[in-house]
C-alpha cells in the first residue's frame, strides 16, 4: 500500500509534464484529469514537433483513438525510447477493423510500451485472440468477470511478459501485471462506463503516475487505476446525493480526482495480489 501511496505524492510533488496524443472526443477531459492529478498535460500531436516537444516532458501517452496520427505516436513514441522516459499506449479499439488491427501491430513493433492500458477485448486481441468487442466498448464475451478472472490474469501475464510491458486491463474488476506480479482491483461503479472518455482518461492519470515515478511503472499504474476507481466511487456518492446525472458526474469524478486524499485513497482500494 505505501508504493501506491507514494505515487499519489510523487505526481503532486514532481508535477509531470504529460504528452497524450489522444482523439478529439476526449482531448479536453484527458487534459483536465491530468491537471487535477497535479500533473501539467502538452497535446502536441503535429509530426512536425512532436520529437522536439517530447523532450521536454517526463511521459507521453499514444491513444488510438486519434488513428490519423499514428506515425506522430511512432516518431514521438522513439524518440521517448531512447530519452528512458515512459509510453502509455491506449488501444482503442484495436482489434474493430482491419485499419486499427494494423495501426496496433505497427505501433507494438516500432514503440516499447512502458504500459499498455485496454479493455478486455482490446487486450485480448493485442494477445492475439479472437475477440467480439463492439467499437470502444468491451463485449460482454469478453468483459473480465468473477469466472473468468484467472483466465484473463494469464492472458495478461502472457502479453506483459512477451513484450516487456506493463498490461492494464480496465471493467468491472482491474487487472495489472507486469509478467510476473499481479494485482486485482474492485473499484469503480457503473456510471464510469456512461461517460464518454472514461478510459481514454484513466489513460492519461497512467500517463502521470509513470511519468512521477519511473523507477516502478507497475506500482504507479496500479495507483493511476486506483485513484480513478476510488474517484469513480466518491464521484456516484455525489450523484446518487444530488440526483443529478453522467454530466455532472463527469464533473464530480475530476474534481473526486482533484481532491483525493492519501487518507481516501489508502482507505478506499480494495485490491489483492492475485
Amino acid at each position: 500500500m505505501d508504493r501506491y501511496i507514494k505515487a499519489l505524492r510523487a505526481v503532486r510533488d514532481n508535477e509531470p509534464l504529460v504528452q497524450c496524443i489522444t482523439n478529439f472526443v476526449t482531448v479536453n477531459d484527458c487534459a483536465n484529469i491530468i491537471l487535477a492529478s497535479g500533473a501539467s498535460p502538452s497535446m502536441a500531436k503535429d509530426i512536425r514537433e512532436v520529437k522536439e516537444a517530447v523532450r521536454g516532458i517526463q511521459a507521453l501517452v499514444c491513444n488510438l483513438g486519434a488513428i490519423e496520427f499514428i506515425d506522430s505516436m511512432i516518431v514521438g513514441g522513439k524518440e521517448a525510447n531512447t530519452l528512458g522516459k515512459p509510453v502509455i499506449l491506449d488501444p482503442v479499439a484495436a482489434g474493430g477493423t482491419s485499419l486499427r488491427r494494423e495501426a496496433a501491430e505497427r505501433l507494438l513493433k516500432e514503440v516499447h510500451f512502458t504500459t499498455i492500458r485496454g479493455n478486455a477485448s482490446e487486450i485480448r486481441f493485442l494477445a492475439g485472440q479472437e475477440v467480439s468487442g463492439s467499437g470502444v466498448d468491451v463485449s460482454k464475451v469478453d468483459a473480465i468477470t468473477e469466472d473468468n478472472l484467472t483466465d484473463m490474469v494469464e492472458v495478461a501475464k502472457s502479453l506483459a511478459s512477451k513484450i516487456g510491458s506493463v498490461i492494464a486491463v480496465s471493467g468491472v474488476i482491474d487487472i495489472i501485471t507486469d509478467g510476473s506480479r499481479a494485482v486485482v482491483l474492485r473499484n469503480g461503479c457503473a456510471t464510469m462506463a456512461r461517460v464518454t472518455g472514461s478510459g481514454c482518461m484513466l489513460t492519461s492519470l497512467i500517463g502521470a503516475f509513470c511519468g512521477a515515478m519511473p523507477e516502478d511503472s507497475f506500482s504507479a499504474t496500479v495507483a493511476a487505476m486506483a485513484t480513478m476507481g476510488v474517484c469513480g466511487e466518491l464521484a456516484e456518492e455525489q450523484r446518487l446525493k444530488k440526483g443529478t446525472g453522467n454530466a455532472t458526474f463527469r464533473i464530480d469524478l475530476i474534481d473526486a480526482v482533484f481532491n483525493l486524499t492519501e487518507k481516501q485513497l489508502m482507505e478506499g482500494i480494495r485490491y489483492e495480489v492475485f
